[in-house]
């Protein structure tokens, strides 16, 4: 069985390091290392893109992650967030919305923060274009427990919107528990978002 050790590295380097060793070997079963729960949860994700079935275990503060491979092998065009293109209509543009900050423009964060309450309870009126949210720094506030924004966010998810929330910034405000709507994801996941998009809104 591979092993991959890929305590100490930085997102998204534990996926991009897993991704690596099964484009190269394509191993029936592998194992990765991993020393915190947002990478755990990013490579075990990746593994199922792959056709792996994943499961982990903790050993002391690490994570061992172990992927057996499912019948009929890897899916290597398979990308792993899975978008929901199919689900558009041929003629509905993919909109993705970054969102990098709780609250919006500069001044009055007071008043930044209602704008910013505002327009994600307005983002259903995109219809069908909408295809994405990405949260990032501090942005991935709006996903926790006791944001005033969860209800329209998770009315968006219910609605079929994919949403991404950085693992790395939820892990640097120590919030990963408390997340409560969209995918634990990771850089590689972000970019690859971007490239499917055909149109990209930041705030």
């Amino acid at each position: 069985m591979t092993t991959i050790d890929a305590r100490g590295l930085a997102c998204p380097g534990p996926v991009l390091k897993t991704k690596e060793v099964i484009d190269r070997e394509n191993p029936a079963m592998i194992q990765i290392i991993v020393d915190n729960d947002a990478a755990r949860q990013n490579v075990s994700r990746f593994l199922s893109s792959r056709n792996f079935q994943a499961s982990h275990t903790l050993q002391g503060n690490d994570r061992v992650i172990t992927g057996t491979q499912a019948m009929g092998g890897k899916e290597a065009d398979r990308p792993q967030s899975s978008p929901k293109e199919a689900a558009l209509p041929t003629e509905a543009p993919r909109i993705l919305v970054m969102i990098t900050a709780n609250r919006i423009g500069h001044g009055d964060d007071l008043l930044g923060e209602k704008l910013m309450k505002s327009f994600l309870a307005t983002l259903k009126e995109m219809g069908r274009s909408l295809w994405r949210l990405v949260f990032l720094n501090s942005g991935v506030k709006l996903t926790i427990e006791g944001s005033e924004s969860l209800p329209a966010l998770r009315e968006l998810e219910k609605e079929g919107i994919h949403i991404l929330v950085c693992g790395t910034c939820l892990d640097h405000f120590h919030l990963l528990e408390k997340k409560q709507v969209g995918e634990t994801t990771n850089m590689l996941d972000i970019m690859t978002s971007l490239e499917l998009a055909e149109k990209i809104i930041n705030l």
